[in-house]
């Protein structure tokens, strides 16, 4: 009588969910979103250090002539530049989307919770011990890095006789970062490596070449489409363990298939723009309110404005101070660090 009683509560509890869920505005949104990202796309090609005409930009994209500087700029430089931004703004989203269904913690990202200092760390060390590593090697080493990271943040975390709690993850995930970072800059230093890792430190997409996106891009598609296949899992989740094994869901399962998603994701976006933080932690948040509490919205929608997001954080990137660019993690904090601080004013609460 109990079970059955608990049973009809917890699927009470998912229809309420369902309730809130849009999917008419998630997939207007969605087809908005995708045409807005095509436009950042153009005017992202066209603007720059050097200004490029939308005629130059169609030409190049359909009758690409190598012997023309500004078509080979567009192809070998903006283009692959643009995509990555995109990748990166999807992986993070992504990310933190899973990251706060599955702990049910609304504060977290993977630059908050010490997955990007952990990648980051592994690229310093990857630099001073293995120098010469191509670039899918580079990945491995922040997907280790990534998954130490988050071993570490949660280990820590977990300590506490009274458990995890939204505060108390964010407190051990700064912890680790911390010393995570400065073991990075140790070593880089101690290893003449400093300016190798710059870039990472600071957070940017200017480096990002075809054969960068020829790597990452069928893992990117795998891990999303894996996301999109366990959302409505981390819904369920969501709702709290006890409501999860109540309606027969398999929550360790769930849980491995998760972290094994959010590790790849934020080892491919650290390795392409660096440790990066505040995209999974702002985006899922505007995508909650919203599509709602359904994860088969906000995963796709995530990825959409993630995407835009980051793409549109690199245009002001390099146009603000033109020729000169301002690190793209810089310009993303300024919209975080509050928003971090008015969510943690709250107590950690959904907005």
């Amino acid at each position: 009588m109990y079970t059955s009683n608990k049973k009809q509560s917890s699927g009470e509890q998912v229809k309420a969910v369902k309730k809130t869920a849009r999917p008419v505005r998630g997939m207007v949104i969605i087809i908005f979103g995708l045409i807005a990202l095509m436009i950042s796309f153009v005017i992202s090609i066209s603007l720059g250090a050097a200004d490029i005409d939308t005629g130059t930009v169609a030409e190049a994209l359909f009758r690409y002539d190598s012997s023309v500087s500004q078509h080979q700029i567009i192809w070998e430089l903006r283009f692959p530049r643009i995509i990555g931004a995109a990748m990166v703004g999807m992986a993070f989203s992504v990310a933190g989307a899973l990251m706060q269904g599955m702990t049910r913690n609304p504060l977290a990202d993977s630059g908050l919770l010490g997955l990007n200092s952990g990648a980051v760390f592994m690229l310093a060390i990857s630099f001073s011990f293995f120098p010469g590593l191509s670039y899918v090697y580079t990945v491995l080493f922040s997907f280790v890095g990534a998954a130490i990271g988050a071993g570490l943040v949660y280990g820590i975390g977990s300590l506490s006789k009274n458990g995890l709690t939204p505060i108390r993850l964010v407190l051990a995930g700064a912890a680790v970062s911390a010393l995570l970072g400065a073991l990075s800059e140790g070593v880089s230093l101690y290893f003449n490596v400093g300016q190798d890792i710059a870039f990472w430190f600071a957070g940017g997409v200017s480096s990002t070449r075809w054969e960068h996106l020829m790597v990452i891009t069928p893992v990117l598609l795998i891990m999303l489409v894996m996301a999109v296949i366990i959302s409505r899992s981390i819904t369920i989740l969501s709702l709290g363990e006890e409501v999860a094994i109540g309606l027969g869901e398999n929550t360790v399962k769930t849980k491995i298939i998760s972290i094994i998603i959010i590790v790849i994701l934020a080892g491919l976006a650290v390795s392409v723009v660096g440790a990066v933080s505040f995209v999974g932690l702002i985006v899922p948040h505007l995508t909650r309110k919203l599509v709602g509490y359904d994860y088969r919205w906000i995963i796709p929608v995530s990825a959409i404005l993630g995407a835009l997001l980051v793409v549109v954080a690199d245009l002001f990137a390099r146009t603000l101070n033109a020729p000169y660019e301002i690190p793209i993690g810089a310009l993303i904090s300024l919209i975080g660090v509050p928003f971090f601080l008015y969510l943690a004013h709250k107590g950690g609460k959904e907005l």
